[in-house]
């Protein structure tokens, strides 16, 4: 049986990675600031954009910025001062024998802003990038105006069964050849490094967490999150983190809550973060 899921999972997983290939592009303008910031003994590697008030954006799993970010960049930099960053291993930031965690990574988010003097900054994260984006909402909330989670959840069972069955059957080889390691090959520092750092990600992936119901209540700034109708996550889950930041009453008998629920129709995981436009009109009207 374990088998033939597996042999289920290949296929569906390359079709993903063919989407993202296929539909998200590289950046269109290039940043006026890029470099690395020395944050807990490695080199965090980010890119600036435009001018503004800042906003952090933190990509998913074996995502670089660009394949992550690079339609909205084009369009939030206009108005914003946008800080893109690469996650531990991911793209230009070297690889790193320190195990990944939800707080090691967030704690590198807050070291690239104090590189960059920016005291604080909303903060928008996908998928991976939302997982670690809550947490820094929870260790750093002084640091932290507004938070954007895209797709994304704060514990395992947040995913759907399914989606967390997939984790388990991961498999260095399926990410061999694919779009993910041609990204990864035109920046990373190492590129023999590529296998090791996919085996990183997976360990991860399949390492259950939790960041605390009782955490994620006393985040103090205004959330907004938006999710596909079929994008893996468990949408009675999703309903009850929006209960826990203050969302899920009547508007008609309370005040209107400060953060907010979004629900695309027709969209996958991946296919979310290609809805340029309505991801944008929401995070414009949301931010502002």
């Amino acid at each position: 049986m374990k088998t033939g899921k597996t042999q289920l999972l290949k296929p569906a997983l390359f079709g993903v990675i063919m989407l993202v290939a296929s539909s998200l592009h590289g950046q269109q303008i290039k940043p006026i600031k890029s470099g690395y910031a020395p944050v807990n003994d490695m080199k965090v590697y980010y890119e600036v954009y435009g001018e503004g008030r800042p906003i952090v954006l933190l990509h998913g799993a074996f995502y670089t910025i660009g394949m992550n970010w690079g339609q909205l960049i084009p369009e939030l930099s206009k108005t914003r001062k946008v800080i893109a960053i690469e996650l531990q291993g991911h793209g230009h930031t070297p690889i790193s024998d320190r195990k990944l965690s939800f707080p090691a990574l967030a704690s590198d988010v807050e070291g690239v802003m104090d590189y960059l003097n920016i005291d604080s900054a909303d903060v928008a994260g996908y998928s991976m990038g939302g997982s670690v984006a809550y947490q820094f909402a929870i260790q750093s909330p002084k640091r932290l105006r507004k938070l954007v989670i895209i797709s994304s959840t704060y514990k395992s069972s947040g995913w759907l069964p399914e989606v967390t069955n997939a984790f388990k059957g991961f498999k260095p080889e399926f990410f061999m050849n694919s779009p993910f390691e041609a990204a990864y090959d035109a920046v990373a520092p190492d590129k023999t490094k590529w296998k090791t750092f996919v085996e990183q990600m997976i360990a991860f992936a399949q390492t259950p967490f939790d960041l605390g119901d009782s955490n994620v209540s006393k985040i103090s700034a205004p959330v907004l999150i938006i999710s596909g109708d079929n994008d893996g996550l468990n949408k009675i889950e999703l309903a009850k983190t929006y209960q826990l930041l203050g969302g899920g009453t009547s508007a008609d008998l309370r005040p209107m809550p400060k953060s907010q629920l979004a629900i695309v129709p027709s969209q996958g995981h991946v296919s979310l973060m290609m809805q340029t436009a309505t991801i944008l009109a929401y995070m414009n009207s949301f931010l502002n």
